[in-house]
């Protein structure tokens, strides 16, 4: 297929993941800066020259593959030999995330981690035989999707192990059922975010699930990392979509969700929703989907200022007026966004914050959401921009990564963070992390938007862009550290969509109690004994 083309360096004995090897996504979707970016880098940041280029693939020097030829052979015999390689050109397009400190790596000509093989099993059996077999020789296994992590999730740890595997879930890429009356259907968990919505298409139905890594991630990333989609205010998070999964461990296999809902004990569901592959290998996923909407609105709105756009949020969200898409950005976000013209499209000029609105399902149920979220908006102090920006928006929705890109190879460093608190903290949450992110980066131009609402609070999500300078990995981590700190000060959450992964697992203790963490690594020791399964994640 076309992306296993454009992902990574030649002689690759497997499918190659989606994405370029030391970029986000498809190389023809990348973009050069436009001028009036170039010029506000220049006066904001001072930052007018190119990055120094990094590799081309085949310069890239991995450390050895340290997997024994009779563990690569035990491997091969479980899933078959083309389904098994310790190919550079297989470790490489593996190594890690996409991350702005993952792509700094993937540019160094210093010797790199990598998995010392790849795995892609076919189906549950050869999952359960794989980690059997890793088990008993000590062998380390990082579940691989999208390879969409932005929080060091796939890092190939050893963890005082022989070896690590990434194991690829490409082959589990089924609908294995609809049930159309139940509004349920079973996925594969290797589908692609694009690849189940077509399935689901096909029959009248979406998932409607769509987070900035829609076109790469899959549905066991989704369930594994408790993602959050951008129609979150209409279709909910994708936690709230699971109605089952089924888990491959290394203690057995776990089918779980036998009812809409349940009072029998507690819903072990939620151990591996967030579980980030330390616990298990999620292979299935029982999801609620709808019938495909029959109409779509869009508009957008000016208000005076982020403290305006956050209680009109907060009074929309409370009145329960339906939008199935609800965002602001602050002064700065939106200033970006201006600066570049195809994001919003001939719209009316536009100061303060700009928020976006979009509706779904049928004519009669969109107008009346519509209607009663307009109202509630203008009554907050909104002003109508039309639906342009609107429109725009989700026209370039899943871009923003190719604009890090091009920022990276500027001279910008360019990186996100996000978290969430109650309504009533919010306003305290955005101060203690920008002041905490623009001392660490002093010059930085630190954006924030608001993107998933509920009746108790929200979500912050921050985009920092600063010189890419001297030694960036060591600036940014400072940064990363700093702002950590001010979240779990402030009262917010370490984070809200991103997941742990080995970024956060700092601020796990502090997120969830001591107690919490002795909990954690009981379940783990139980369900994952020879702890092979994704070491240093989560789990502190």
């Amino acid at each position: 297929m076309a992306s296993e083309t454009q992902a990574g360096p030649a002689g690759a004995a497997l499918p190659l993941p989606p994405m370029k090897w030391d970029a986000w996504g498809d190389p023809a979707l990348a973009k050069e800066l436009s001028a009036d970016i170039k010029g506000l880098l220049a006066a904001a940041l001072g930052v007018t020259g190119d990055a120094t280029p990094g590799p081309a693939a085949d310069e890239v020097v991995l450390h050895p593959s340290r997997i024994a030829a009779d563990d690569l052979k035990a491997l091969a015999a479980a899933v078959g030999e083309t389904n098994v390689s310790a190919a550079d050109a297989d470790r490489l397009p593996r190594a890690g995330g996409k991350s702005t400190p993952d792509l700094l790596r993937r540019r160094s000509r210093d010797p790199q981690d990598a998995p010392d093989a790849v795995v892609l099993p076919g189906d549950e059996q050869e999952i359960a035989a794989v980690l059997a077999l890793c088990a008993e020789r000590r062998i380390a296994v990082v579940p691989f999707g999208g390879g969409t992590s932005v929080v060091g999730g796939l890092d190939p740890e050893r963890g005082g192990l022989t070896a690590v595997i990434s194991l690829d879930l490409r082959r589990l890429d089924r609908l294995h059922d609809l049930d159309e009356t139940s509004g349920e259907a079973v996925l594969g968990a290797g589908l692609t975010g694009p690849a189940a919505e077509a399935l689901l298409a096909e029959r009248g139905y979406e998932l409607g699930h769509y987070p900035q890594s829609f076109r790469y991630a899959t549905l066991g990333g989704f369930a594994a990392t408790r993602s959050s989609g951008q129609d979150s205010a209409g279709h909910g998070r994708f936690d709230e979509m699971v109605r089952g999964l089924r888990v491959v461990t290394p203690a057995g296999v776990l089918d779980l969700g036998r009812a809409p809902a349940s009072a029998a004990g507690p819903d072990l569901r939620e151990l591996f929703l967030g579980s980030e592959g330390t616990l298990g290998v999620i292979t299935a996923v029982r999801l609620r989907v709808h019938p495909l909407p029959a109409v779509k609105a869009y508009e957008a709105w000016s208000l005076p200022d982020f403290a305006t756009g956050s209680a009109a949020l907060r009074a929309v969200e409370q009145a329960g007026t339906g939008p199935t898409v609800i965002r602001l950005s602050d002064e700065a976000e939106t200033m970006v966004n201006l600066a570049t013209t195809e994001q919003i499209g001939g719209a009316p000029a536009i100061t303060g914050c700009l928020a976006v609105t979009v509706f779904e399902g049928t004519a009669e149920q969109v107008a009346t959401r519509h209607r009663l979220t307009r109202d509630t908006l203008l009554a907050a102090g909104a002003t109508s921009v039309g639906e342009a920006p609107a429109r725009a928006w989700e026209h370039g929705r899943f871009n923003a990564p190719y604009l890090r890109d091009s920022l990276l190879s500027a001279g910008a460093l360019c990186e996100t963070l996000e978290t969430a608190t109650s309504w009533s903290r919010l306003p305290q949450l955005r101060t203690a992390v920008t002041e905490a992110l623009t001392t660490a980066l002093p010059g930085a131009l630190v954006l924030c938007h608001i993107s998933h609402v509920y009746p108790t609070g929200a979500s912050l999500y921050f985009t920092v862009v600063a010189a890419l300078g001297e030694d960036p990995l060591t600036r940014w981590a400072a940064a990363k550290r700093a702002a950590g700190d001010a979240i779990v000060t402030a009262g917010g959450t370490i984070t809200h969509h991103h997941a742990v992964g080995a970024d956060h697992r700092p601020w796990m203790s502090d997120e969830i109690g001591e107690l919490g963490v002795r909990i954690l690594r009981a379940v783990k020791a139980e369900l994952d004994p020879a702890g092979i399964l994704n070491p240093g994640k989560l789990i502190p």
